[in-house]
Protein backbone atom coordinates (compact mmCIF):
# COMPACT_ATOMS: atom_id res chain seq x y z
CA UNK A 1 0.00 0.00 0.00
CA UNK A 2 1.14 3.11 -0.79
CA UNK A 3 1.39 6.29 1.19
CA UNK A 4 0.60 9.86 -0.69
CA UNK A 5 2.81 11.16 1.65
CA UNK A 6 5.33 9.04 -0.22
CA UNK A 7 4.73 10.20 -3.40
CA UNK A 8 4.74 13.95 -2.58
CA UNK A 9 8.35 13.97 -4.38
CA UNK A 10 7.81 14.03 -7.67
CA UNK A 11 5.26 17.07 -7.71
CA UNK A 12 6.38 18.60 -4.79
CA UNK A 13 7.88 21.46 -7.19
CA UNK A 14 5.14 21.25 -9.86
CA UNK A 15 2.67 21.35 -7.49
CA UNK A 16 3.41 24.92 -5.69
CA UNK A 17 3.90 26.06 -9.59
CA UNK A 18 0.25 24.80 -10.05
CA UNK A 19 -1.23 26.27 -7.14
CA UNK A 20 0.17 29.56 -8.69
CA UNK A 21 -1.03 28.83 -11.95
CA UNK A 22 -4.29 28.09 -10.92
CA UNK A 23 -4.57 31.35 -8.71
CA UNK A 24 -3.68 33.75 -11.21
CA UNK A 25 -5.43 31.59 -13.76
CA UNK A 26 -9.04 31.31 -11.81
CA UNK A 27 -8.21 34.38 -9.43
CA UNK A 28 -11.43 35.05 -7.34
CA UNK A 29 -10.70 38.36 -6.20
CA UNK A 30 -8.35 36.95 -2.86
CA UNK A 31 -4.90 37.08 -4.44
CA UNK A 32 -4.26 39.14 -7.05
CA UNK A 33 -1.02 37.41 -8.37
CA UNK A 34 0.83 37.05 -11.48
CA UNK A 35 1.83 33.77 -12.94
CA UNK A 36 4.94 32.52 -11.77
CA UNK A 37 4.90 29.43 -13.30
CA UNK A 38 6.51 28.29 -16.46
CA UNK A 39 4.02 25.71 -16.99
CA UNK A 40 1.48 26.58 -19.63
CA UNK A 41 -1.93 27.40 -18.77
CA UNK A 42 -3.02 23.97 -20.62
CA UNK A 43 -0.84 21.93 -18.51
CA UNK A 44 -4.14 21.22 -16.26
CA UNK A 45 -5.45 19.92 -19.26
CA UNK A 46 -2.86 16.79 -19.02
CA UNK A 47 -3.22 13.46 -17.18
CA UNK A 48 -0.22 14.70 -15.04
CA UNK A 49 -1.38 18.23 -14.74
CA UNK A 50 -4.76 16.89 -13.11
CA UNK A 51 -2.81 14.66 -10.94
CA UNK A 52 -0.44 17.06 -9.71
CA UNK A 53 -3.04 19.60 -9.39
CA UNK A 54 -5.18 17.37 -7.20
CA UNK A 55 -1.99 16.68 -5.02
CA UNK A 56 -1.48 20.39 -4.50
CA UNK A 57 -4.69 20.52 -3.01
CA UNK A 58 -3.95 17.82 -0.71
CA UNK A 59 -1.34 20.29 0.63
CA UNK A 60 -3.58 22.62 1.48
CA UNK A 61 -4.12 20.26 4.58
CA UNK A 62 -1.35 20.84 5.99
CA UNK A 63 -2.87 24.59 6.67
CA UNK A 64 -5.06 23.06 8.88
CA UNK A 65 -4.00 20.11 10.67
CA UNK A 66 -1.02 19.51 12.81
CA UNK A 67 -0.18 23.03 13.07
CA UNK A 68 0.01 26.04 15.63
CA UNK A 69 -2.76 27.93 13.58
CA UNK A 70 -5.14 25.00 13.24
CA UNK A 71 -4.17 24.20 17.02
CA UNK A 72 -5.23 27.91 18.41
CA UNK A 73 -8.01 27.82 16.53
CA UNK A 74 -9.25 24.66 18.24
CA UNK A 75 -7.65 23.87 21.48
CA UNK A 76 -7.23 27.62 22.78
CA UNK A 77 -10.74 29.73 24.74
CA UNK A 78 -11.62 26.37 25.36
CA UNK A 79 -12.98 24.68 28.32
CA UNK A 80 -10.78 21.95 28.59
CA UNK A 81 -7.14 23.65 28.27
CA UNK A 82 -6.08 27.31 28.96
CA UNK A 83 -2.70 29.07 27.96
CA UNK A 84 0.66 27.55 29.59
CA UNK A 85 3.48 30.08 29.99
CA UNK A 86 5.22 30.69 26.64
CA UNK A 87 3.92 32.33 22.99
CA UNK A 88 2.68 35.13 21.46
CA UNK A 89 -0.87 34.21 20.46
CA UNK A 90 -2.21 33.69 24.19
CA UNK A 91 -4.36 36.75 23.52
CA UNK A 92 -6.46 34.20 21.88
CA UNK A 93 -7.15 32.17 24.82
CA UNK A 94 -7.92 35.18 26.67
CA UNK A 95 -10.44 36.86 24.17
CA UNK A 96 -8.70 40.33 24.50
CA UNK A 97 -9.27 42.93 21.67
CA UNK A 98 -5.91 41.66 19.72
CA UNK A 99 -7.49 39.42 18.61
CA UNK A 100 -9.10 40.79 15.87
CA UNK A 101 -9.17 41.11 11.64
CA UNK A 102 -5.22 41.61 11.50
CA UNK A 103 -4.35 38.38 13.07
CA UNK A 104 -1.56 36.19 11.14
CA UNK A 105 -3.25 32.98 11.82
CA UNK A 106 -6.79 34.10 10.40
CA UNK A 107 -5.26 36.10 6.99
CA UNK A 108 -2.92 32.36 6.18
CA UNK A 109 -6.21 29.71 7.12
CA UNK A 110 -8.18 32.04 5.18
CA UNK A 111 -5.54 32.17 1.87
CA UNK A 112 -4.90 28.81 2.20
CA UNK A 113 -7.69 27.32 2.35
CA UNK A 114 -9.15 29.19 -0.40
CA UNK A 115 -5.51 28.04 -2.35
CA UNK A 116 -6.56 24.98 -2.02
CA UNK A 117 -10.63 25.60 -3.31
CA UNK A 118 -9.13 27.13 -6.22
CA UNK A 119 -7.31 24.47 -7.22
CA UNK A 120 -9.94 22.12 -6.83
CA UNK A 121 -12.20 24.06 -8.72
CA UNK A 122 -9.19 24.26 -11.69
CA UNK A 123 -9.27 20.03 -11.32
CA UNK A 124 -12.75 19.70 -11.54
CA UNK A 125 -13.67 21.85 -14.22
CA UNK A 126 -10.49 20.49 -16.21
CA UNK A 127 -11.24 17.23 -15.99
CA UNK A 128 -14.32 17.67 -19.14
CA UNK A 129 -11.48 18.30 -21.51
CA UNK A 130 -9.25 15.39 -20.44
CA UNK A 131 -8.13 12.84 -22.50
CA UNK A 132 -5.31 9.51 -22.49
CA UNK A 133 -6.74 9.01 -19.04
CA UNK A 134 -9.59 6.07 -18.19
CA UNK A 135 -13.10 7.51 -17.07
CA UNK A 136 -13.04 6.00 -13.55
CA UNK A 137 -9.68 7.68 -12.85
CA UNK A 138 -11.12 11.08 -13.70
CA UNK A 139 -14.34 10.69 -11.87
CA UNK A 140 -12.12 9.50 -8.34
CA UNK A 141 -9.96 12.70 -9.00
CA UNK A 142 -12.97 15.06 -9.33
CA UNK A 143 -14.10 13.54 -6.32
CA UNK A 144 -11.32 13.48 -4.11
CA UNK A 145 -11.64 17.76 -5.16
CA UNK A 146 -14.66 17.81 -4.29
CA UNK A 147 -14.12 16.12 -0.89
CA UNK A 148 -11.12 18.55 -0.18
CA UNK A 149 -13.19 21.76 -1.46
CA UNK A 150 -16.45 20.15 1.13
CA UNK A 151 -13.83 20.02 3.66
CA UNK A 152 -12.32 23.41 3.04
CA UNK A 153 -15.39 25.19 3.04
CA UNK A 154 -16.87 23.57 6.35
CA UNK A 155 -13.48 24.83 7.95
CA UNK A 156 -14.62 28.58 6.74
CA UNK A 157 -17.90 28.48 7.53
CA UNK A 158 -17.83 27.14 11.34
CA UNK A 159 -15.22 29.60 11.43
CA UNK A 160 -16.41 32.34 9.67
CA UNK A 161 -20.20 32.11 8.94
CA UNK A 162 -20.92 32.91 5.67
CA UNK A 163 -18.11 33.32 2.79
CA UNK A 164 -17.85 34.10 -0.53
CA UNK A 165 -18.83 30.56 -2.34
CA UNK A 166 -16.31 30.11 -5.48
CA UNK A 167 -17.20 26.79 -7.47
CA UNK A 168 -15.83 27.78 -11.04
CA UNK A 169 -12.61 28.31 -11.86
CA UNK A 170 -12.61 32.14 -13.03
CA UNK A 171 -10.45 33.05 -16.14
CA UNK A 172 -10.22 36.53 -15.19
CA UNK A 173 -8.84 38.01 -12.28
CA UNK A 174 -11.40 39.59 -10.27
CA UNK A 175 -12.39 41.85 -7.14
CA UNK A 176 -16.26 41.13 -7.00
CA UNK A 177 -16.82 39.05 -4.01
CA UNK A 178 -19.61 38.45 -1.64
CA UNK A 179 -20.62 36.87 1.21
CA UNK A 180 -23.02 34.16 0.74
CA UNK A 181 -25.29 32.72 3.57
CA UNK A 182 -24.67 29.80 5.86
CA UNK A 183 -27.19 27.77 4.26
CA UNK A 184 -25.80 28.36 0.84
CA UNK A 185 -22.33 27.42 2.40
CA UNK A 186 -23.66 24.04 3.43
CA UNK A 187 -25.52 23.25 0.26
CA UNK A 188 -22.65 23.50 -1.61
CA UNK A 189 -20.72 21.37 0.92
CA UNK A 190 -23.21 18.51 1.18
CA UNK A 191 -23.77 18.50 -2.81
CA UNK A 192 -20.09 17.99 -3.33
CA UNK A 193 -19.77 14.75 -0.43
CA UNK A 194 -23.29 13.40 -1.83
CA UNK A 195 -21.75 13.90 -5.67
CA UNK A 196 -18.11 12.51 -4.36
CA UNK A 197 -18.88 9.49 -2.09
CA UNK A 198 -19.96 7.08 -5.30
CA UNK A 199 -16.85 7.54 -7.22
CA UNK A 200 -13.87 7.34 -4.15
CA UNK A 201 -12.42 4.21 -3.63
CA UNK A 202 -13.52 2.04 -0.16
CA UNK A 203 -11.18 1.36 2.57
CA UNK A 204 -10.48 -2.20 1.03
CA UNK A 205 -9.67 -1.25 -2.55
CA UNK A 206 -7.62 2.15 -1.75
CA UNK A 207 -4.08 1.72 -2.97
CA UNK A 208 -3.12 5.40 -2.37
CA UNK A 209 -3.06 5.93 1.46
CA UNK A 210 -4.19 9.10 2.02
CA UNK A 211 -6.57 9.71 -0.80
CA UNK A 212 -10.17 10.78 0.27
CA UNK A 213 -11.90 7.46 0.33
CA UNK A 214 -15.58 7.15 0.49
CA UNK A 215 -15.78 6.32 4.16
CA UNK A 216 -13.75 9.67 5.35
CA UNK A 217 -16.86 11.24 2.50
CA UNK A 218 -19.60 10.21 4.43
CA UNK A 219 -17.88 10.33 8.25
CA UNK A 220 -16.95 14.09 7.10
CA UNK A 221 -20.86 14.66 5.66
CA UNK A 222 -22.30 13.00 9.20
CA UNK A 223 -20.32 15.64 10.98
CA UNK A 224 -21.31 18.39 8.45
CA UNK A 225 -25.18 17.53 9.17
CA UNK A 226 -24.73 17.31 12.38
CA UNK A 227 -23.14 20.54 12.68
CA UNK A 228 -25.78 22.19 10.40
CA UNK A 229 -28.52 20.59 12.45
CA UNK A 230 -27.43 23.57 15.32
CA UNK A 231 -26.97 26.16 13.03
CA UNK A 232 -29.22 28.86 11.63
CA UNK A 233 -29.27 26.42 8.69
CA UNK A 234 -30.75 23.71 10.21
CA UNK A 235 -33.62 21.42 9.02
CA UNK A 236 -35.55 18.70 11.17
CA UNK A 237 -34.01 15.64 8.62
CA UNK A 238 -29.73 16.87 9.44
CA UNK A 239 -29.66 14.33 12.50
CA UNK A 240 -31.19 11.46 11.00
CA UNK A 241 -29.15 12.01 7.59
CA UNK A 242 -26.10 12.45 9.59
CA UNK A 243 -26.83 9.10 11.49
CA UNK A 244 -27.32 7.37 8.18
CA UNK A 245 -23.97 8.43 6.78
CA UNK A 246 -22.24 7.89 10.24
CA UNK A 247 -23.82 4.24 10.53
CA UNK A 248 -22.29 3.37 7.00
CA UNK A 249 -18.78 4.46 8.23
CA UNK A 250 -19.12 2.17 10.78
CA UNK A 251 -20.59 -0.95 9.00
CA UNK A 252 -19.65 -1.31 6.00
CA UNK A 253 -16.21 -0.66 5.65
CA UNK A 254 -13.66 -3.10 8.00
CA UNK A 255 -12.83 -0.16 10.71
CA UNK A 256 -11.92 -2.11 14.17
CA UNK A 257 -11.54 0.13 17.34
CA UNK A 258 -8.03 -0.51 18.82
CA UNK A 259 -8.21 -3.11 21.90
CA UNK A 260 -5.99 -0.64 23.41
CA UNK A 261 -6.84 3.00 23.46
CA UNK A 262 -3.17 3.97 23.97
CA UNK A 263 -2.04 2.40 20.94
CA UNK A 264 -4.32 4.79 18.84
CA UNK A 265 -1.64 7.89 18.87
CA UNK A 266 1.39 5.27 19.58
CA UNK A 267 4.55 6.16 17.28
CA UNK A 268 4.82 4.85 14.35
CA UNK A 269 1.53 3.14 14.37
CA UNK A 270 -0.11 5.53 12.55
CA UNK A 271 -1.46 3.49 10.19
CA UNK A 272 -4.28 1.43 12.04
CA UNK A 273 -7.52 -0.11 11.62
CA UNK A 274 -9.16 3.02 13.43
CA UNK A 275 -8.09 5.59 10.95
CA UNK A 276 -10.14 6.88 9.00
CA UNK A 277 -8.45 9.25 7.21
CA UNK A 278 -5.29 11.35 8.16
CA UNK A 279 -3.26 14.26 6.69
CA UNK A 280 0.03 13.15 5.35
CA UNK A 281 3.48 14.52 6.30
CA UNK A 282 7.07 13.13 5.91
CA UNK A 283 11.06 13.19 7.19
CA UNK A 284 11.50 15.03 3.74
CA UNK A 285 11.90 18.61 4.33
CA UNK A 286 11.68 18.95 0.90
CA UNK A 287 7.95 17.60 0.87
CA UNK A 288 6.86 18.27 4.53
CA UNK A 289 5.31 21.44 4.21
CA UNK A 290 5.98 23.04 7.38
CA UNK A 291 5.71 19.71 9.30
CA UNK A 292 3.39 18.32 11.87
CA UNK A 293 4.39 20.35 14.91
CA UNK A 294 1.74 19.44 17.56
CA UNK A 295 4.19 17.64 19.68
CA UNK A 296 5.96 21.03 20.88
CA UNK A 297 2.62 22.52 22.65
CA UNK A 298 1.18 20.50 25.25
CA UNK A 299 4.59 19.59 26.96
CA UNK A 300 5.74 21.17 30.05
CA UNK A 301 9.54 22.29 31.23
CA UNK A 302 10.67 19.13 31.52
CA UNK A 303 14.02 20.24 30.40
CA UNK A 304 15.42 22.61 32.95
CA UNK A 305 14.71 20.33 35.98
CA UNK A 306 16.90 18.53 38.10
CA UNK A 307 18.40 15.02 36.21
CA UNK A 308 16.83 16.03 32.64
CA UNK A 309 17.84 18.15 29.52
CA UNK A 310 15.84 18.45 26.12
CA UNK A 311 16.19 15.15 24.23
CA UNK A 312 14.12 13.73 21.20
CA UNK A 313 12.23 11.11 23.07
CA UNK A 314 10.82 14.13 25.74
CA UNK A 315 10.33 16.42 22.56
CA UNK A 316 10.97 19.80 22.87
CA UNK A 317 8.78 21.84 25.54
CA UNK A 318 7.16 24.88 23.74
CA UNK A 319 4.32 25.14 27.00
CA UNK A 320 1.86 26.46 24.87
CA UNK A 321 -1.48 24.26 25.89
CA UNK A 322 -2.59 23.64 30.04
CA UNK A 323 -4.96 21.48 30.47
CA UNK A 324 -7.68 23.72 32.58
CA UNK A 325 -8.80 22.03 36.33
CA UNK A 326 -12.15 20.82 34.91
CA UNK A 327 -10.55 18.60 32.62
CA UNK A 328 -7.97 17.12 34.88
CA UNK A 329 -10.81 16.84 38.00
CA UNK A 330 -13.85 16.50 36.36
CA UNK A 331 -13.61 14.64 32.71
CA UNK A 332 -10.31 12.75 34.02
CA UNK A 333 -11.66 12.17 37.32
CA UNK A 334 -11.86 8.14 37.41
CA UNK A 335 -8.89 7.25 36.57
CA UNK A 336 -9.60 3.51 38.30
CA UNK A 337 -11.79 2.05 35.29
CA UNK A 338 -11.11 4.57 32.80
CA UNK A 339 -7.31 3.76 30.99
CA UNK A 340 -7.03 7.51 28.91
CA UNK A 341 -6.36 9.96 31.73
CA UNK A 342 -3.04 7.22 32.11
CA UNK A 343 -2.89 6.71 28.28
CA UNK A 344 -3.19 11.08 27.67
CA UNK A 345 -0.72 12.34 29.95
CA UNK A 346 3.16 11.71 30.94
CA UNK A 347 3.28 11.02 34.38
CA UNK A 348 6.41 9.68 34.87
CA UNK A 349 10.43 11.27 33.24
CA UNK A 350 13.37 9.01 33.51
CA UNK A 351 17.01 11.42 33.90
CA UNK A 352 18.70 11.72 31.01
CA UNK A 353 21.63 13.91 33.17
CA UNK A 354 23.06 12.59 35.56
CA UNK A 355 24.27 13.82 38.82
CA UNK A 356 23.08 15.55 42.03
CA UNK A 357 21.63 19.01 42.06
CA UNK A 358 19.35 20.80 44.04
CA UNK A 359 15.34 20.26 44.36
CA UNK A 360 12.99 23.07 42.64
CA UNK A 361 9.48 22.40 42.84
CA UNK A 362 9.47 19.87 46.22
CA UNK A 363 10.97 20.74 48.81
CA UNK A 364 10.54 17.58 50.79
CA UNK A 365 14.05 16.92 50.43
CA UNK A 366 16.78 19.43 49.54
CA UNK A 367 19.14 17.44 46.94
CA UNK A 368 18.03 14.62 44.83
CA UNK A 369 20.96 12.32 42.90
CA UNK A 370 20.25 10.54 39.39
CA UNK A 371 21.82 8.20 37.68
CA UNK A 372 20.75 7.53 34.16
CA UNK A 373 17.09 6.05 33.95
CA UNK A 374 16.14 7.17 37.63
CA UNK A 375 12.85 8.77 37.84
CA UNK A 376 13.45 12.46 38.08
CA UNK A 377 9.55 13.46 38.18
CA UNK A 378 6.54 11.87 39.31
CA UNK A 379 3.13 13.88 38.50
CA UNK A 380 0.62 11.58 40.61
CA UNK A 381 -2.76 13.64 39.46
CA UNK A 382 -3.64 13.84 43.08
CA UNK A 383 -1.81 16.28 46.60
CA UNK A 384 0.39 14.63 48.49
CA UNK A 385 2.24 15.84 51.96
CA UNK A 386 5.43 17.20 52.45
CA UNK A 387 5.84 14.04 54.52
CA UNK A 388 4.23 11.62 51.63
CA UNK A 389 6.75 12.89 49.15
CA UNK A 390 9.50 13.07 51.18
CA UNK A 391 9.85 8.92 51.25
CA UNK A 392 10.72 9.54 47.29
CA UNK A 393 14.23 10.10 46.16
CA UNK A 394 12.67 11.98 43.38
CA UNK A 395 10.49 15.39 42.82
CA UNK A 396 6.95 14.84 43.09
CA UNK A 397 5.17 16.95 41.03
CA UNK A 398 1.35 17.51 42.60
CA UNK A 399 -1.28 19.62 41.75
CA UNK A 400 -0.65 22.07 44.27
CA UNK A 401 2.44 22.52 41.93
CA UNK A 402 1.11 23.24 38.87
CA UNK A 403 2.21 26.11 36.76
CA UNK A 404 1.98 27.51 33.53
CA UNK A 405 5.63 25.29 33.04
CA UNK A 406 4.79 22.60 35.20
CA UNK A 407 1.84 20.42 34.10
CA UNK A 408 0.25 17.19 33.28
CA UNK A 409 2.24 16.76 29.73
CA UNK A 410 0.01 15.35 27.01
CA UNK A 411 1.46 12.69 24.70
CA UNK A 412 -0.90 11.93 22.15
CA UNK A 413 1.56 14.01 19.39
CA UNK A 414 4.92 13.43 20.89
CA UNK A 415 6.82 12.54 18.13
CA UNK A 416 10.39 10.83 18.68
CA UNK A 417 11.29 10.51 14.92
CA UNK A 418 12.56 13.90 14.57
CA UNK A 419 16.05 13.97 13.69
CA UNK A 420 17.46 16.08 16.83
CA UNK A 421 15.62 17.64 19.86
CA UNK A 422 15.34 21.09 18.05
CA UNK A 423 13.78 20.32 15.37
CA UNK A 424 9.76 21.99 14.97
CA UNK A 425 8.44 20.15 11.67
CA UNK A 426 7.66 16.97 12.50
CA UNK A 427 7.08 14.15 10.40
CA UNK A 428 3.93 12.06 11.90
CA UNK A 429 0.85 11.80 9.75
CA UNK A 430 -1.77 13.74 11.41
CA UNK A 431 -5.12 11.15 12.27
CA UNK A 432 -8.11 13.65 11.38
CA UNK A 433 -10.50 11.41 11.41
CA UNK A 434 -10.76 8.15 13.33
CA UNK A 435 -13.99 5.54 14.01
CA UNK A 436 -13.96 5.82 17.82
CA UNK A 437 -14.97 10.10 16.68
CA UNK A 438 -17.39 8.36 14.77
CA UNK A 439 -19.31 6.03 17.69
CA UNK A 440 -19.71 9.36 18.96
CA UNK A 441 -21.22 11.53 16.47
CA UNK A 442 -22.96 8.97 16.01
CA UNK A 443 -24.21 8.72 19.74
CA UNK A 444 -25.16 12.71 19.72
CA UNK A 445 -27.49 12.43 16.09
CA UNK A 446 -29.29 9.41 17.96
CA UNK A 447 -29.51 11.61 21.27
CA UNK A 448 -30.62 14.17 19.33
CA UNK A 449 -33.45 12.21 18.15
CA UNK A 450 -34.49 10.21 21.06
CA UNK A 451 -32.81 7.52 19.72
CA UNK A 452 -31.37 6.66 23.62
CA UNK A 453 -30.87 2.80 23.77
CA UNK A 454 -28.39 3.43 20.48
CA UNK A 455 -27.07 6.24 21.42
CA UNK A 456 -26.09 4.70 24.57
CA UNK A 457 -24.73 1.43 23.34
CA UNK A 458 -22.76 3.85 20.80
CA UNK A 459 -20.99 5.46 23.85
CA UNK A 460 -20.46 2.04 25.61
CA UNK A 461 -18.40 0.81 22.60
CA UNK A 462 -16.01 3.90 23.20
CA UNK A 463 -16.26 3.35 26.88
CA UNK A 464 -15.39 -0.13 27.16
CA UNK A 465 -12.49 0.38 24.94
CA UNK A 466 -11.54 2.94 26.74
CA UNK A 467 -11.47 0.53 30.01
CA UNK A 468 -7.74 -0.66 31.64
CA UNK A 469 -8.13 -4.70 31.47
CA UNK A 470 -10.95 -6.19 33.14
CA UNK A 471 -12.78 -2.56 34.10
CA UNK A 472 -14.83 -2.53 30.55
CA UNK A 473 -18.43 -3.43 32.62
CA UNK A 474 -17.19 -0.66 35.39
CA UNK A 475 -16.61 1.62 32.22
CA UNK A 476 -20.95 0.88 30.93
CA UNK A 477 -23.03 3.66 31.35
CA UNK A 478 -26.64 3.12 31.32
CA UNK A 479 -29.67 4.50 29.27
CA UNK A 480 -30.44 6.62 32.22
CA UNK A 481 -27.04 8.02 32.66
CA UNK A 482 -26.41 9.22 29.00
CA UNK A 483 -27.10 12.98 29.06
CA UNK A 484 -26.20 15.94 26.87
CA UNK A 485 -23.63 16.84 29.70
CA UNK A 486 -22.24 13.45 29.42
CA UNK A 487 -21.57 13.20 25.55
CA UNK A 488 -19.97 16.80 26.04
CA UNK A 489 -17.73 15.36 28.62
CA UNK A 490 -17.17 12.22 26.84
CA UNK A 491 -15.71 13.72 23.53
CA UNK A 492 -13.21 15.70 25.82
CA UNK A 493 -12.14 11.99 27.39
CA UNK A 494 -11.90 10.75 23.82
CA UNK A 495 -10.78 13.35 21.67
CA UNK A 496 -8.39 15.48 23.75
CA UNK A 497 -6.14 17.77 21.94
CA UNK A 498 -7.15 16.71 18.48
CA UNK A 499 -8.56 19.97 16.83
CA UNK A 500 -12.21 19.52 17.88
CA UNK A 501 -13.05 21.27 21.25
CA UNK A 502 -13.57 24.67 19.77
CA UNK A 503 -15.81 23.49 16.89
CA UNK A 504 -17.67 20.90 19.33
CA UNK A 505 -18.38 23.97 22.20
CA UNK A 506 -19.29 26.72 18.71
CA UNK A 507 -22.12 24.06 17.49
CA UNK A 508 -23.38 23.17 20.51
CA UNK A 509 -24.00 26.73 21.62
CA UNK A 510 -22.15 26.49 24.88
CA UNK A 511 -18.96 28.62 23.63
CA UNK A 512 -19.16 31.51 25.72
CA UNK A 513 -21.02 29.77 29.14
CA UNK A 514 -18.21 26.92 29.22
CA UNK A 515 -15.15 29.52 29.02
CA UNK A 516 -16.94 31.32 31.54
CA UNK A 517 -17.12 28.41 34.04
CA UNK A 518 -14.22 26.48 33.53
CA UNK A 519 -11.58 28.87 31.44
CA UNK A 520 -10.47 31.40 33.63
CA UNK A 521 -7.96 32.83 31.71
CA UNK A 522 -10.56 33.47 28.68
CA UNK A 523 -13.92 34.22 31.34
CA UNK A 524 -13.24 37.63 31.68
CA UNK A 525 -13.25 38.30 28.01
CA UNK A 526 -15.37 36.19 26.20
CA UNK A 527 -18.51 37.39 24.46
CA UNK A 528 -21.60 36.29 21.91
CA UNK A 529 -19.68 37.56 19.56
CA UNK A 530 -16.61 35.27 19.34
CA UNK A 531 -18.50 32.28 18.61
CA UNK A 532 -17.49 33.64 14.62
CA UNK A 533 -13.83 34.45 13.80
CA UNK A 534 -13.04 37.88 12.43
CA UNK A 535 -13.04 37.80 8.64
CA UNK A 536 -9.13 38.75 7.81
CA UNK A 537 -8.87 42.34 7.28
CA UNK A 538 -6.70 42.06 3.60
CA UNK A 539 -9.72 40.25 2.56
CA UNK A 540 -12.18 43.08 3.62
CA UNK A 541 -10.05 45.52 1.82
CA UNK A 542 -9.41 43.49 -1.43
CA UNK A 543 -13.33 43.25 -2.18
CA UNK A 544 -14.54 45.65 -4.68
CA UNK A 545 -16.60 47.98 -2.10
CA UNK A 546 -14.44 46.82 0.65
CA UNK A 547 -16.38 46.44 3.82
CA UNK A 548 -20.11 47.46 2.47
CA UNK A 549 -19.53 44.43 0.09
CA UNK A 550 -17.36 41.85 2.01
CA UNK A 551 -18.66 42.91 5.32
CA UNK A 552 -16.38 42.12 9.05
CA UNK A 553 -18.39 39.62 11.31
CA UNK A 554 -19.79 41.70 14.65
CA UNK A 555 -17.97 42.70 17.26
CA UNK A 556 -14.38 42.98 15.45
Amino acid sequence: MKKLAKNIKYWAKSSALIVGLSFAASCDGFLDEDVVSPIGNDYLNTPKGMNDGINAAYSTMRSWYGTERGNNLTIFGTDIFTNGADGSWKFMNFYTNQFDSQNGHIRELWDELYRGINTCNAVIDRSANLTGIPQAQIDQRVAEAKFIRAHHYFILVQLFGGVDLQLQETAVPTKEVTRASVAQIYAAIIKDLEEAIPNLEDKERSTDYGRATRPAAEHLLGRVYLTKGTSEAGESADYSKAESNLQSVISNYGFELLPDFGDVHAFGNEINSEVIWSTQYTRDPLTNGGGNNSHVFFLMEYDVQPGMIRDIENGRPFKRYKSTDYTLNTIFADRVNDSRYKNTYQDVFLSNNPGTFNTTFDKSKSTVTYARGDTTIWLPGYNMSEAERAKYPYQVLIPDFYTERLFPPMKKHKDPGRVDRTQFEGGRDYIAMRLADTYLLLAEAQFRQGKLGLATENINMVRRRAAFPGKEAEMEITQSELTFEFITEERARELIGEQTRWLDLKRWGILVERVKMYNPQGAPNIQAFHTLRPIPQNQIDRAEGTSSAFPQNPGY
